[in-house]
């Protein structure tokens, strides 16, 4: 077992750890069993430690910070915890104790092991299933869905997936028979004598699980009417089951009707609609040349690597959730390439990419395999970075959201590093950063924020090593820390406030021998430099505006203030520091008093309201809302 002094650097040290939870002596209890729980079920996790008698706070840079508070009768509350451990659950869960002295305190230690895959899922017993059972997500207690049981079961349940159910509307006649020859063409591709092919199609169908016999009648599976169902039969049966390609100008979604993007939605079976999605994706990408070895005539190819696509694509249907109806979306940037499709990572953020897969439906993965649309078990994450890497491209980032069900691959259109990225680069922090540093800064500039995972993904370190980078950007200035714990993430400091602290000339240490270009973006005299996107050239303000404008020292209640600040939005739209300037107030107690509440409240608008972390977010008055006195 960890010391308990280990423990506490360890949380001290990073924003989150999912294989350590501290709690107050009080808490031991109900809230301390769904942790309990969590760590016991936890595919891969190998268990995890909890801390009694710690207590935390944010300190002023919004770090969390924890220190040994004490437990008062650590023998009753082991007595407690064990007692609840063998009582209160379907399994007996014995934990390891050991009691410790921390800063003359006493502090309980307690490990839980991962439970054997043929006891999971452990549950709440008074409860029942699934919401008596949890899983340890990031850092958190997730009570679990009917996806997460069959997660946990794994190997030890018989081998039926969610997509072999058969659809009870569905008949034989809805099968689209140009889906089942194209199958029957790519397969026979992949291996002239697979066995299947020999067979009718009625036969063929039910062996690939696409249908199933109840009683003496062949039915439609989920899967089956997925891959090889008409047009018709789709929209009858799942009326949002489509991919969408939609094009955005630029590389924010911004609600903007003189700025309209361009769609196309595919309605098809997914034998028919993968290569048409594809082909949609593939026409509108930058192309690189290529001369072959021995060729004398160069070849034109996506800058990013048809098979990329190929897997990015594959990984969304063959993952998607097929009980929320929603469809799949690509969205197309100018810098980016994103592909979102209904459903949670069944299979933990840490581990995407090591060998193992966590199928939700594992008929469709099967027949993706059979015409190599997808890789092997597990591999296809892998299959990706590797050949993003090989491109020189930056790797692609991986995001998994509970709350929303959904999943997010972005695939970024870019070489590692421009000359007017080494420019902006240098415009903020001089010759001073290491090669990862400079890759998160240019990440949350491309997509508005940076996390422990992204940065995980785009630099291979650590948890601990990704928390500690993400922390030095953000004590130099260059970052800006929003949230707490599991939820933290950082955006590109205030424009204003970001100015060049290391104006040394030197070596900047980013990929190979790659060297700042010469005649990069210069100092003005003074050392300051505004970064792109900085001080903005505003309009005069009205003079009725400006007489409402408090004087120094000037007090203004909380409505008055409410509403000036909207007078100010409704005008023209402000980011933080204009409003912060023109009020003549700290910008973080104007954002966590006064814009928070107002947006919550309806009474202000993002202007980016499809990324509230936008790095260049200003606030503007809701849609159809004139200026004039409202109730703050």
């Amino acid at each position: 077992m960890r010391t308990a002094q280990d423990l506490l650097a360890e949380l001290n040290a990073s924003d989150e750890s999912p294989r350590i939870e501290a709690k107050r002596a009080r808490e031991i209890g109900k809230s301390i069993m769904e942790t309990v729980i969590a760590f016991a079920n936890e595919p891969g996790l190998g268990g995890g430690y909890l801390l009694l008698g710690v207590d935390w706070k944010l300190d002023a840079k919004g770090d969390t910070q924890y220190w040994v508070q004490g437990v008062p009768d650590p023998d009753k509350a082991q007595k407690d915890l064990a007692t609840q451990c063998a009582s209160m659950l379907n399994i007996a869960v014995r934990p390891e104790m050991a009691v410790e002295r921390v800063d003359d305190k006493t502090v309980l230690v307690v490990f839980v092991p991962e439970a054997d895959i043929s006891q999971k899922p452990i549950y709440l017993q008074a409860t029942g299933l699934p919401k008596g059972a949890f899983r340890r997500i990031g850092s958190t207690d997730q009570r679990c869905v009917d996806e997460d049981l069959w997660v946990l079961r794994g190997a030890s349940q018989p081998q039926f997936g969610p997509d072999m159910a058969p659809i009870a509307d569905a008949r034989m006649v809805d099968f689209e028979p140009q889906a089942v020859a194209e199958y029957r063409r790519l397969r026979a591709l992949v291996n002239p004598q697979a066995e299947e092919l020999a067979y009718g199609n009625d036969d063929m169908l039910e062996a690939l699980s696409a249908a199933r016999r109840v009683g003496n009648e062949l039915k439609p599976t989920l899967a089956g009417i997925v891959l090889f169902g008409k047009p018709l039969a789709l929209r009858r049966l799942f009326p949002a089951l489509r991919i969408d390609y939609v094009r955005v100008v630029g590389t924010q979604w911004v609600d903007d009707p003189e700025r309209r993007f361009s769609s196309v939605d595919i309605r098809k079976p997914l034998m028919l609609a993968l290569p048409q999605a594809e082909a949609t994706v593939v026409d509108e990408l930058p192309k690189g040349f290529r001369l072959p070895e021995g060729e004398l005539q160069s070849r034109q190819q996506p800058m990013l690597p048809r098979k990329v696509i190929r897997e990015a694509l594959a990984n969304a249907v063959m993952h998607r959730s097929y009980q929320d109806h929603s469809p799949i979306q690509i969205v197309r940037y100018s810098n980016r390439l994103e592909v979102i499709n209904p459903g949670f990572s069944l299979k933990d953020m840490a581990s995407l990419g090591t060998p193992g897969s966590r199928l939700r439906n594992p008929a469709i993965a099967a027949v993706l395999h059979e015409i190599n649309w997808a890789e092997t078990k597990g591999s296809g994450i892998r299959t990706m970075r590797r050949l993003v890497d090989d491109a020189r491209l930056p790797l692609p980032d991986f995001a998994s959201d509970r709350q929303k069900n959904e999943f997010k691959v972005t695939l970024f259109l870019h070489h590692l590093l421009t000359e007017e990225d080494y420019a902006w680069l240098k415009s903020l922090a001089g010759d001073t950063l290491t090669a990862e540093e400079a890759k998160a800064l240019i990440y949350a500039r491309e997509t508005g924020v940076v996390d422990n995972t992204a940065c995980r993904d785009f630099s291979e370190l650590d948890t601990l090593q990704a928390s500690s980078l993400l922390r030095r950007l953000r004590d130099r200035g260059l970052l800006e820390k929003q949230g707490a714990g599991s939820r933290t993430h950082y955006t590109l400091a205030n424009p204003l406030e970001v100015v060049n602290r290391h104006p040394q000339q030197g070596k900047l240490p980013l990929e190979g021998d790659a060297q700042i270009p010469e005649g990069g973006n210069q100092l003005p005299e003074g050392g300051k430099q505004r970064p792109e996107g900085g001080k903005r050239d505003l309009p005069p303000l009205p003079p009725e505006l400006e007489a409402k404008l408090p004087t120094p020292g000037q007090r203004m209640g909380e409505a008055a203030l409410r509403q000036l600040i909207r007078d100010l939005c409704g005008w023209h739209p402000l980011r933080g520091e204009e409003l912060a300037t023109l009020l003549g107030k700290d910008l973080k107690y104007l954002r966590n008093k006064h814009l928070s509440a107002m947006v919550q409240a309806g009474k202000l608008a993002f202007q980016y309201a499809e990324s509230p972390n936008h790095a260049l977010q200003a606030y503007k008055l809701p849609k159809n809302t004139g200026i004039g006195p409202q109730p703050s």
